[in-house]
């Protein structure tokens, strides 16, 4: 045969014995030093339907010429270039939508994060810019707000002639050990006016430049104390006067009546003196901000955001009302509403504007039906205990449940204790909130 005694010289191969393997593995060890250059579209970092690109088409679209006009970084000019306000944007709406509040995390964000690396295109963005930016054009932010929901009825895409009314309590940033009586916030004001006025003192007379800015830093952050603590005072003026408007006027008490107790000496926070401690979803007390939110009836959209401090929902349905005919110029045909704004004046007010409301009854103590009529009862509260009787209203009034979706994905959304104090800054982070819920649940609706 061909080829034979070819190979008959060769060495013969001997066969490695069974767990006697001779001289070291051969391993793939990482190495760490070397140097490598990567080509990188960042484009293609994430896909054509990610939400970062529904926030950036969207910033896209608006008209931003009121925070551009504020940069002082002209063409001609000395002076680098300022961040696109449009890129701000669009940072913190995704950041909204993915559960960030805080500044620091989302700086962190944009270097390591491929969505958030997308939307920085190579910008790079601190943290002080970020923060400032969050809380400090909440105007800017109503106005968009105005614009998206006035877009959202131009494309048939919400009826506002109908609309829901609830309150979600968010904790707020100040703790429940920052309050204190109007005897101990005296004491610290008092205490804090004297190291202001020291380190005054003290920054006038040193010629240390670092020393100096050091020293300027305590004084601002004394001087911020101070205020917050006469702002304390302040509310309590506000809390006790309240508190007097609504007691009856005193009559002599019968032989054998317990007196009333006296009610307990209000308090308020020197970390944030505007928010008050209120009753929780759960049963607790602690300080909060009960943020009315009203959205279009049956839709997942949000028409407008106020926070406040009140622990009632009474009382509470006119003024919302009144900032919806702000912002859009009319008011809703049907209202709807738990049994917590039942109210007897708003109802009558928004009878006389033609507002039907729909919102259940409060049940009795003594168990008499809540629809019948009553003797102090007007013509409004009249026509809205009979409607409410009405198995039509029942239909009408499950249109309301819908609004719990919007709480439940800002829940998911970490909205659960809030890192800002201040109704001013509360309610723009509230603003950012309902333009992103608006912005994804239109393309949600788009895309279906």
């Amino acid at each position: 045969m061909a080829g034979e005694g070819l190979f008959e010289d060769l060495p013969g191969q001997e066969r490695p014995e069974v767990g006697g393997a001779v001289g070291k593995p051969r391993l793939r060890e990482p190495v760490r030093d070397q140097i490598e250059l990567r080509a990188m579209d960042i484009d293609s970092l994430i896909g054509s339907d990610h939400p970062a690109r529904v926030m950036w088409g969207y910033v896209e679209r608006l008209d931003l010429r009121e925070l551009e006009n504020a940069i002082k970084a002209r063409e001609g000019t000395p002076g680098g270039p300022a961040i696109s306000p449009r890129l701000l944007l669009a940072l913190w709406l995704y950041a909204t939508s993915e559960g960030v509040g805080s500044a620091r995390a989302l700086c962190r964000l944009i270097e390591h994060h491929d969505a958030y690396r997308w939307l920085a295109g190579g910008v790079s963005v601190n943290y002080h810019t970020l923060s400032d930016f969050r809380v400090g054009h909440g105007a800017v932010l109503d106005r968009l707000l105005t614009e998206n929901v006035a877009a959202l009825c131009a494309a048939n895409v919400i009826d506002v002639s109908g609309l829901v009314q609830d309150g979600v309590r968010v904790r707020a940033s100040a703790g429940a050990a920052s309050f204190r009586r109007r005897g101990r916030l005296e004491q610290h004001l008092a205490v804090a006016r004297d190291l202001v006025e020291r380190l005054k003192r003290e920054v006038d007379v040193s010629s240390d430049a670092s020393n100096q800015r050091m020293r300027a830093a305590k004084e601002r952050a004394a001087r911020e104390r101070a205020e917050r603590i006469e702002a304390a005072l302040h509310t309590l003026d506000e809390v006790e006067a309240k508190r007097k408007a609504r007691e009856p006027k005193t009559a002599k008490q019968a032989d054998g009546v317990k007196e009333p107790d006296k009610p307990k000496e209000p308090r308020a926070s020197t970390t944030d003196p505007q928010v008050r401690v209120i009753k929780m979803a759960d049963g607790g007390f602690r300080p909060a901000w009960n943020v009315q939110v009203l959205s279009a009836a049956g839709e997942q959209f949000v028409i407008d955001v106020t926070p406040l401090t009140t622990g009632s929902d009474r009382g509470l349905m006119r003024p919302s009302l009144e900032a919806v005919r702000e912002r859009l110029g009319r008011l809703p045909n049907r209202h709807l509403g738990d049994g917590g704004f039942t109210s007897a004046a708003d109802i009558e007010w928004a009878h006389g504007e033609g507002i039907e409301i729909y919102c259940p009854p409060t049940q009795s103590k003594h168990g008499t039906d809540p629809y019948l009529p009553r003797r102090d009862d007007g013509p409004g509260v009249l026509a809205w205990r009979s409607r409410m009787a009405d198995e039509q209203a029942k239909v009408i009034y499950r249109q309301r449940s819908i609004c719990e979706c919007i709480h439940a994905r800002w829940r998911n959304w970490n909205l659960i204790r809030l890192n800002v104090r201040g109704a001013v800054k509360v309610k723009a982070v509230m603003l950012w909130h309902a333009l992103a819920n608006n912005i994804l649940q239109q393309h949600r609706l788009a895309t279906a």
